[in-house]
């Protein structure tokens, strides 16, 4: 009886003592969370709550079981086994409160600065993402190797390994040499503030926000809602587009080939009309002017600014989407044409009808263009 007993007593204990400790640090968690209403860490190291009763159960039971002696011939495996669940729990408690403690001192910078300095709180967001991945890995490793050293072989070999550990460490610098690059890299990324969480970017003629960053790799959504990753060692030996950087600030233009005959007056006051109606307009600056010439049509440019890259496209479009439809409404003939008038031919050298030559066309004739079908000088 005492040997059914026992273990009921010893695990039952350890479940009451975990659920009731646990309880009671939850319900102190929330009260300070209701009460400090300007901090989220409270509500943050509640995350924890799991992993801190597993610890508290794998320690309890650990430390009842020495007490109990049950078992006697499993004895050794199931302190085995109990250390691990310990050793892997705690592991877990200390990524969740440094979490915690990281992401609460992220919030009260962006909350401080978010509306001063953006683009300083997405390099800071960028850092603290980096920094917990260390952490993160960190923590891992050292819950690995501790785990390994718990059993007697790993221990006995520790020696061994401690002397061959600088071969190791060469030839697994050589294999790893593209991942190591690349980590490096991230760190490169992430301190040198060459690109952050959130700035736009166009990469290899693609358009998008950089949406996430690792140790290895960095991925950008695209406008079309694809996501592009590439190593990030990319970032450090290519050069890229950050239209993010410094100011958000853009300036857009707008193309379009009309006839020689638009009015270009009368199209900077529909321009300016346009953008006083568009609410992404920022009001900084606008132009419109002829950028270039060609025989049959003039190349005119409209220039207009935006507060970020999304408001420039916006300008971009309604600007040349109301400047076509107020031309086709109001000024047609600016619009771009092929003249299918009678060509103008020079005068016939006698009965034969064959052209004189090239001296003998009068010089007003030689003035137009080779294409006779426009009816109009060269320009």
């Amino acid at each position: 009886m005492e040997n059914l007993l026992r273990p009921l007593i010893v695990v039952g204990g350890s479940v009451v003592l975990t659920l009731v400790i646990g309880w009671a640090t939850d319900f102190l968690l929330r009260k300070a969370d209701a009460r400090h209403h300007e901090t989220p860490l409270w509500g943050l190291l509640r995350r924890g709550r799991i992993p801190y009763q597993l610890v508290l159960f794998a320690a309890l039971l650990r430390g009842f079981y020495d007490e109990a002696q049950l078992l006697e011939e499993r004895r050794e495996s199931i302190g085995q086994t109990l250390t691990l669940v310990l050793i892997g729990s705690t592991a877990w408690l200390v990524n969740r409160i440094a979490a915690a403690i990281v992401e609460t001192s992220y919030s009260r910078y962006a909350s401080a600065r978010a509306h001063r300095d953006p683009a300083r709180v997405r390099r800071v967001r960028t850092q603290v993402t980096l920094i917990m991945r260390v952490l993160s890995a960190i923590v891992g490793v050292v819950a690995a190797a501790s785990m390994l050293l718990t059993f007697p072989a790993f221990r006995a070999a520790g020696a061994s390994l401690l002397a061959s550990a600088g071969i190791l460490g060469i030839v697994a610098g050589v294999a790893a040499q593209s991942t190591l690059s690349n980590m490096f890299a991230g760190f490169q990324i992430a301190f040198g503030d060459m690109v952050r969480i959130g700035d736009t970017v166009v990469v290899d003629g693609e358009w998008g926000a950089v949406e996430e960053i690792t140790l290895t790799f960095l991925t950008v959504r695209t406008w079309d809602e694809r996501r592009i990753t590439m190593p990030v060692s990319y970032f450090t030996s290519k050069p890229f587009e950050n239209w993010s950087r410094g100011t958000p600030q853009m300036t857009g233009t707008v193309f379009w080939h009309l006839d020689h005959s638009a009015p270009l007056e009368a199209m900077r006051e529909r321009l300016r009309d346009i953008l006083r109606e568009c609410p992404a307009w920022d009001g900084r600056a606008y132009n419109l002017c002829v950028t270039d010439s060609t025989p049959s049509t003039m190349e005119v440019r409209a220039l207009a600014t935006g507060k970020d890259a999304d408001d420039i496209w916006t300008v971009r479009v309604t600007v040349r989407e109301e400047m076509i439809r107020w031309l086709t409404r109001e000024h047609p003939y600016a619009l771009p044409r092929v003249n299918t008038a009678d060509a103008v031919l020079p005068p016939s050298a006698g009965s034969n009808g064959h052209r004189p030559p090239h001296e003998a066309v009068p010089a007003q004739q030689r003035r137009y263009h080779g294409n006779h079908s426009s009816g109009r000088p060269e320009r």
